[in-house]
């Protein structure tokens, strides 16, 4: 079973200035709830028993978020409010299985996972991007199904627009192995249209194997200078690792950006 998830949180956000000016980007809310919610939910929901958020000493407000009892017991003390002790209540639930690691220079998403290794128990964990947000199905679950039927590595999969496969990590095919699930034999970074193998993208839910971090330590820094997890599968993938593509099923959205924040709103808002 997979009972740990590592989120990486220590980015800068610049895509959503001057919002996260001040303010981490995930405790923006969205239709009223911090993001970053969103994610634990699909977490508990996914049976994840343990958090590993990966966090700067910029972002100590994400932290703080989670300790602030002070303030709701001064309210609640004064005021009986439902909506509002509940919320407490979840917070005090969710704290309980979330660990705080380091990350202080922004070095990629291989470089956070890395700072987890220590922490790492089983076989396999789970890994969730929060600025990608899917509704409607919980893609965390159906992938746990898709590794446990297949005991491998699995990445969710969207079909994005061929001019814009230069924003996203791209899928190269093997097989396919159901309606939902290929099984495949490479993934490129960033690739160019003309070069691209697919116009399948790697979305921000990752199983991956505790073998991953031996190859992240070996790698040195590539595209601007950071150190990439598709760089690391791609080695494991190399060495015969088998890696599934699930194209997931649920709504995505894209809330990294100003105008995806402002898309995420007024969709999660019709739900």
């Amino acid at each position: 079973m997979i009972k740990q998830a590592i989120i990486p949180l220590a980015g800068l956000g610049t895509r959503l200035l001057p919002l996260t000016s001040i303010f981490p980007k995930e405790l923006l809310p969205i239709n009223g709830v911090p993001g970053i919610e969103y994610i634990i939910d699909e977490c508990i929901e996914a049976g994840i028993k343990e958090i590993i958020f990966i966090i700067s000493k910029k972002k100590n407000l994400i932290k703080k978020y989670f300790y602030q009892d002070k303030i709701y017991k001064d309210f609640l003390a004064k005021k009986k409010n439902p909506r509002v002790n509940n919320h407490y209540k979840k917070i005090l639930k969710n704290r309980k299985m979330i660990k705080f690691v380091y990350q202080n220079k922004p070095l990629g998403t291989g470089d956070a996972v890395l700072k987890a290794y220590k922490f790492i128990k089983d076989k396999y964990f789970l890994m969730l991007l929060p600025d990608d947000l899917i509704f409607k199905e919980n893609c965390s679950k159906a992938m746990i199904k898709i590794h446990k039927k297949f005991n491998s590595s699995v990445m969710a999969s969207m079909s994005v627009d061929k001019d814009s496969v230069s924003r996203w990590g791209i899928y190269k095919f093997k097989k396919k192995l159901s309606k939902t699930d290929y099984l495949i034999s490479d993934v490129v970074e960033k690739p160019n249209k003309k070069n691209a193998p697919s116009n399948k993208a790697v979305i921000g839910r990752y199983i991956l194997p505790k073998s991953i971090f031996s190859k992240l330590l070996a790698l040195k820094p590539g595209k601007s200078g950071e150190i990439h997890i598709t760089d690391a599968i791609r080695l494991l993938i190399n060495q015969n690792e088998k890696f599934i593509a699930h194209n997931f099923s649920g709504k995505y959205l894209d809330c990294g950006t100003m105008s995806g924040y402002i898309k995420s709103n007024l969709e999660i808002s019709k739900l």
